[in-house]
């Protein structure tokens, strides 16, 4: 496979018609057509479902279509790394991040840096931990913020000094809202939404004890602003961090006992860092 069609294939996805790709791509739609079914000669799988006006993926293409972009971005990063001035850092540092007070730090620190480095520019992909490290595994991310529990073995990193403490997103109107703060029982009949990792579910369950097998499971997420929607629906009630978030109508109440969670600023070990990399992990270390 060649990175040229695959980004080939990359825009058909996209358009859903070979005839505005190619126009895109500055080829005729004949030379597109014959690229693409070559592509489905070499990998053996039929791609497309082709009709008059549109195609769509089947199953083995929306599979291609997800590595075919990680290596695509791969390959970009690739060679954005290269590009360097000759007298003054630039570059792109790519960061995967979840959602934790700890991202006021970053921010903070990638502020500063580019004081100093203002060539220099920052790609945040917002996901949850285990698809930060699912990324950074594969080279598309130069490091993660990464929310406990999470295994750091094959990783360098650096612990932040602020912990996220949990508590329950909720309708400012339920009867929830009047209280201080939020114990197991307290949830008991209330439908939940939970985070989707396993790893924090089991935390999760920790802290609920016996009442854990009583809980009504609504719905899972893994970034909050979709469950805070749901909320504001009447879908349930939201566990997660107290990000000091503002969502209109919807109020937030700490969890009783304290459950609190550290993060982590991680990257691959022995990896070989570029130039804006190395300076900002410098530049992190000394904020």
């Amino acid at each position: 496979m060649e990175l040229r069609v695959l980004r080939y294939f990359l825009a058909v996805a996209r358009e859903e018609n070979i005839t505005k790709a190619a126009a895109l791509l500055h080829l005729t739609q004949p030379t597109l057509s014959r690229q693409l079914m070559q592509l489905e000669e070499e990998l053996g799988v039929k791609l497309f479902q082709r009709s008059r006006y549109h195609i769509v993926l089947t199953d083995e293409g929306m599979r291609l279509r997800r590595r075919a972009q990680e290596l695509v971005d791969l390959a970009d990063k690739t060679t954005r790394e290269f590009i360097t001035g000759e007298t003054e850092l630039t570059g792109e540092i790519a960061i995967g991040a979840g959602e934790t007070q700890s991202m006021s730090f970053l921010s903070q620190a990638i502020v500063s840096f580019r004081e100093r480095y203002p060539k220099v520019t920052f790609r945040i992909f917002s996901a949850s931990a285990d698809d930060v490290k699912e990324r950074l595994d594969m080279g598309l991310l130069d490091m993660g913020l990464l929310t406990e529990p999470v295994d750091v073995g094959r990783y360098a990193f650096c612990r932040m000094k602020e912990k996220d403490r949990w508590g329950v997103l909720m309708r400012a109107d339920t009867p929830l809202a009047r209280r201080e703060v939020i114990t197991p029982g307290d949830l008991e009949n209330v439908p939940l939404l939970l985070s989707g990792r396993e790893t924090v579910q089991r935390e999760l369950a920790s802290w609920f004890g016996e009442s854990w097998d009583r809980l009504q499971i609504a719905a899972t997420f893994n970034l909050i602003l979709n469950a805070a929607n749901m909320v504001r629906c009447g879908v349930g009630v939201a566990l997660g961090f107290d990000l000091n978030l503002d969502f209109e109508g919807l109020c937030f109440r700490p969890l009783s006992p304290k459950m609190e969670t550290g993060t982590v600023l991680v990257w691959k070990k022995d990896q070989v860092l570029t130039p804006a990399t190395e300076a900002f992990h410098e530049h992190i270390k000394n904020v």
